[in-house]
C-alpha cells in the first residue's frame, strides 16, 4: 500500500514494508503531490547480496532510490553520523568501522539532554534558500537511530582515529575526495558535475575538519569547542 511521507522536507511517495515501513512510521504525513516517489528495485539488491533478508535488500533499495532523486532538490547523502546540539548539527564522517557511531556517543554522555542523534548513518543535506541544512531520514544504519528533524549545519569532520585528541580547520578543497567517498556518485557526467556543484556548494559555505580522536569523552570536547566556537561549561 502506497503511504506518503515527509522526508527532508519533500513529500515522499512508497510502498514498502518491514524495517523501512517501521522507520519511516515517524516520517508519515497526509497524501500530497509527491516530490519523490520511491522506486525500489529490492529484487536487483537481492541479487547481488542472496545472504540478505528481503525486508533488508528493500531498506537498501528504498534508500539507494531516495538519494538518487534527493540531488533534484538540492540535497545530497553523506555517509556520516550527525549528532544536534544547541540546535545544530554536527556530522562525523570516515570510512566504516572507524568508530562514529562511538563518537557521537560520547557526545551524547557529554551533552545529556542538550543532544540528540539526528541520524547515525545516512542524513540528508539539502541547500534550502541558501543555507544548508541536515535531516533525519529513516535510512540510518544498523542502529536505525535517527530523528525527524531539519538543523542547519554547524559543521563536518573527517575522523580519523588517534592516540592523542587534535582537530584542525582545513580547506573544502583538502577533503573533496573523502566527502566524495562518502556518498552517492552518479554514473551519468550530468549527474556528475550535479554533485560537484552541490559539494562545492556545501563546502564552501560549512566549515570542515580533521579530527583525529581516541575513545576517551575529552575527544567530544575537543571536538565541540573546535567546532562551534563555544567554551564548554561544565554544570
Amino acid at each position: 500500500m502506497e503511504r506518503f511521507y515527509k522526508i527532508a522536507g519533500l513529500t515522499v511517495k512508497m510502498d514498502t514494508f518491514g524495517r523501512t515501513e517501521r522507520l519511516a512510521a515517524p516520517y508519515l504525513c497526509q497524501a500530497a503531490p509527491a516530490d519523490i516517489v520511491i522506486c525500489s528495485d529490492r529484487e536487483a539488491v537481492q541479487a547481488k547480496n542472496p545472504d540478505l533478508s528481503e525486508s533488508h535488500c528493500e531498506y537498501l533499495a528504498s534508500g539507494g532510490s531516495f538519494y538518487r532523486q534527493l540531488m533534484a532538490f538540492d540535497g545530497l547523502l553523506l555517509h556520516a553520523a550527525a549528532v544536534v546540539v544547541d540546535g545544530k548539527a554536527y556530522l562525523f564522517t570516515a570510512p566504516r568501522k572507524t568508530g562514529k557511531s562511538t563518537h557521537v556517543q560520547l557526545w551524547l554522555d557529554t551533552f545529556g539532554e542538550r543532544a540528540l542523534i539526528l541520524n547515525e548513518d545516512k542524513p540528508a543535506l539539502r541547500r534550502i534558500d541558501g543555507v544548508w541544512y541536515a535531516f533525519g531520514t529513516p535510512w540510518s544504519g544498523k542502529t536505525g537511530r535517527n530523528t525527524n528533524l531539519q538543523v542547519p549545519i554547524g559543521g563536518i569532520a573527517v575522523l580519523r582515529r588517534g592516540e592523542e585528541n587534535a582537530i584542525e580547520q582545513l580547506p573544502g578543497s583538502m577533503v573533496l575526495h573523502e566527502l566524495l567517498e562518502q556518498t552517492v556518485r552518479p554514473a551519468d557526467p550530468v549527474g556528475s558535475m550535479r554533485l560537484l556543484e552541490l559539494m562545492d556548494s556545501l563546502l564552501t559555505q560549512v566549515r570542515v575538519w580533521k579530527l583525529h580522536c581516541n575513545m576517551d569523552r575529552s575527544a567530544a570536547l575537543v571536538a565541540y569547542e573546535a567546532m562551534s566556537g563555544q567554551k564548554y561549561e561544565f554544570t
